[in-house]
């Protein structure tokens, strides 16, 4: 895999001689988890104008090319600002229906129409529909019913449901889509905190802004070092294999309201697996990705702020 990429779906619809971008999503989790398992957010909420405009005049030359008549969906890659196309499927993708929700516009019917003989043009549908708000798709896990899975994101696809939240702020679609999927976003208590090496820049951030916003730290040995030395207050918890009490115990305890757990691939040890067991088993928000946390606290953070508003989704269309 692309290691540190951050991965676009892309769905199109096309007549062999128009092509109109439908709705670019950039995915929360990194390249290398399954597009069906990552959380994506429309529109991109990090890439520069240049790279959506690179994007959009890949996925129009690659449509025309293929004389796509109907839609198309597009996964591509971007690190160091290289832009990868990891495939390319001229058929609708599972996100048609998010997308058409996000942006107001049947893009099935639309595809349908095209397929029948009909241009984008007589159907009135020639250009990008532009949107004011942040939509958040996010995937369903069945864990909580497999007692011991490992709840680890990565290029199998475990997902069994997609769900959706929109809000004109980013922080509170997530959120939205986080109790959707009934994965619930705590407000305070203690976060347990434990990475791989390259992952623990980005977590003293993240415990930083977890510390202001009223949280307790608990980490493991290594996490809590790097911690430490950021002057951040953090209580060291053991590992399972090194003796009670450890990480578990506080579980069981109902002492830990936030788990952020990152992992290299398939090379996780047994020790981090059992915690994540756990976690799903006792209803604890579980995080295994950089990315992926750092979305959830910016959910955190737009709760703490206001009280969540149920709008129509057709209120965003008018």
């Amino acid at each position: 895999f692309l290691e540190d990429a951050i991965e676009v779906d892309v769905d199109a619809v096309a007549d062999g001689e128009t092509v109109v971008i439908g709705g670019i999503m950039e995915h929360i989790e990194e390249a290398g988890v399954h597009s069906g398992d990552s959380a994506s957010v429309l529109p991109p909420h990090t890439l520069s104008e240049e790279q959506l405009e690179r994007i959009k005049n890949y996925t129009r030359a690659l449509a025309l090319e293929l004389k796509v008549r109907g839609l198309m969906n597009v996964q591509y890659a971007i690190r160091n600002d290289v832009i990868y196309v990891l495939e390319v499927n001229p058929r609708a993708s599972r996100t048609v229906p998010f997308v058409s929700k996000a942006i107001g516009a049947p893009l099935a019917k639309i595809a349908t129409g095209v397929i029948m003989g009909r241009s984008l043009k007589e159907l009135g549908f020639t250009e990008e529909r532009q949107v004011n708000h942040f939509a958040v798709k996010e995937s369903v896990f069945p864990f909580n019913r497999f007692p011991g899975v490992d709840a680890v994101l990565g290029p199998e696809m475990k997902s069994t449901g997609e769900v959706m939240g929109i809000d004109y702020s980013y922080g509170m679609a997530f959120a939205k889509s986080q109790l959707a999927a009934n994965q619930h976003l705590p407000l305070g208590g203690t976060a347990f905190i434990s990475v791989r090496n390259q992952d623990k820049r980005a977590a003293v951030l993240l415990a930083k802004r977890l510390a202001d916003l009223g949280f307790k730290l608990v980490a493991t040995r290594g996490t809590a070092r790097a911690l430490r030395q950021n002057d951040l207050e953090v209580t060291e918890v053991h590992k399972v294999h090194e003796g009670r009490p450890h990480v578990i115990d506080l579980i069981k305890n109902g002492q830990i309201q936030l788990i952020i757990n990152t992992t290299s691939g398939s090379k996780t040890s047994k020790d981090l697996r059992t915690i994540r067991s756990y976690a799903v088993t006792h209803g604890i928000t579980l995080i295994t990705t950089i990315s992926g946390a750092q979305a959830s606290v910016n959910g955190i953070e737009i709760l703490k702020k206001r009280n969540l508003e149920v709008r129509a989704l057709q209120d965003f269309h008018v």
